[in-house]
């Protein structure tokens, strides 16, 4: 069952978070007022995957990745917030590389590559991975749609080749066949 991170309590939604936290591999520690603030612009049962935290124009940001967008947030020290939305379906690629202890992750939409900085080794090849896993599930239903296209054309030759078997075969008069060809070409 999806999480609601609308309707979730504060203590579920910290449980969440951990829970994504640890498989991403953050530490949460920069981004906590981002967190809390993330259910106010979450869309009604978006669902965070992933999320980390790096220097992007001179400020620390959350990165978040959802089943529908990346969402980059910086709630400001005292007052303020600055957001990015990129929807996932606008991702052209997404890459990182890490130094020793910290990396770099690279976001390209097509008509910029924002680049966030400083963000922790461990969570660079996860976040990464998280994202392109996303962008194949968001390209995966074209693929199996097209599949039931070509499919679906299969069986109606098939069926197609039948009916003219069943005609040659004197089963079926010629008014009898074009009735049921035109059934098979109109469905």
């Amino acid at each position: 069952m999806p999480f609601n991170f609308k309707t979730a309590s504060p203590a579920e939604r910290r449980e969440e978070y951990n829970r994504i936290a640890k498989e991403i591999g953050d530490d949460q520690f920069f981004t906590k007022k981002e967190l809390n603030y993330l259910p106010e612009i979450l869309q009604d049962g978006e669902q965070v995957l992933a999320f980390t935290s790096g220097m992007m124009d001179g400020n620390t940001w959350l990165l978040t990745l959802t089943d529908k967008r990346l969402i980059f947030l910086d709630k400001g020290l005292i007052f303020g917030l600055r957001q990015e939305i990129i929807p996932l379906n606008r991702v052209n690629a997404v890459s990182g590389e890490t130094g020793l202890l910290f990396g770099s992750i690279y976001i390209t939409d097509g008509a910029r590559t924002l680049k966030i900085e400083n963000v922790w080794k461990k969570t660079v090849k996860n976040f990464t991975n998280k994202v392109q896993e996303a962008l194949n599930a968001l390209s995966a239903p074209a693929v199996s749609s097209s599949a039931r296209h070509a499919s679906s054309e299969e069986d109606r030759y098939e069926k197609l080749e039948k009916l003219a078997s069943l005609r040659e075969k004197g089963i079926l008069t010629q008014e009898e066949f074009e009735v049921e060809k035109a059934k098979i070409l109109n469905s």
